[in-house]
């Protein structure tokens, strides 16, 4: 954690991916359509406190949210959702904060926060790579 807040200091973006060193930012998979983990995804940010569901793009599978941080800070935090086939989907996420200074590792602790979120919903249908 401590790494994250040094790496904060500087950076003030974070994402996930299939070749991310850390676990906690790899691509996740769900054993679902797409259009399911569309609809999970959207309902989820329904009711979390604190984001705010900006825009959807269903046809490039983007979701587009916002959160504002303890701080005061916005961060713009993008989904990306992926058919890898009709049943089987990936979910990725990049979140940036606006302003100039680094984050602190609250990127970092947003998508952590989003992917637990959704893995508590989807765990049925969580694959583990």
């Amino acid at each position: 954690m401590l790494k994250r807040t040094l790496i904060g200091l500087i950076r003030s973006h974070e994402t996930t991916g299939e070749k991310a060193k850390d676990p906690a930012l790899k691509t996740r998979y769900y054993k679902l359509s797409m259009d399911q983990v569309w609809d999970e995804v959207t309902n989820m940010f329904k009711k979390m406190n604190g984001y705010k569901l900006l825009h959807e793009v269903r046809s490039v599978g983007e979701i587009v949210v916002e959160r504002r941080t303890v701080t005061g800070r916005t961060q713009d935090i993008t989904l990306t959702l992926f058919a890898i086939n009709p049943l089987k989907s990936a979910v990725d996420i990049y979140s940036a904060s606006r302003g100039s200074l680094g984050d602190l590792g609250s990127n970092y602790r947003t998508i952590l926060e989003i992917y637990k979120q959704l893995d508590k919903r989807l765990a049925a249908h969580k694959i583990d790579q």
